[in-house]
């Protein structure tokens, strides 16, 4: 006769280690929940700091603007230089006669 096949016996658990895979489940979504909040209240927090550059920026826009007006004039001063530059050549080439 040959071996008998002999009944495995399963060892019994209690039930606090049959869920423990449960609780594992539940504080890895905790942490990820936490580590979720601390990404977006570093978004948010950088994002105010962006609002606060962008309103000082918007503030001194119309003193760079009263500042910065006089160049579009500086074309009309180049050309009345060129002009008055011509002339003087013009009037030293008459008195000169060369």
């Amino acid at each position: 006769m040959g071996a008998e096949a002999r009944p495995t016996v399963r060892a019994m658990t209690p039930a606090a280690t049959q869920y423990a895979d449960w609780w594992i489940g539940l504080s890895l979504g905790f942490v990820a929940v936490v580590i979720l909040v601390v990404v977006v209240g570093v978004v948010l927090a950088l994002a105010s700091r962006i609002a606060d550059s962008a309103h000082a920026a918007t503030a001194a826009l119309p003193l760079v603007r009263d500042q910065t007006d006089a160049l579009q004039d500086v074309g009309r001063v180049n050309e009345s230089a060129i002009s008055i530059l011509r002339s003087t050549r013009a009037a030293r080439k008459a008195l000169t006669g060369s």
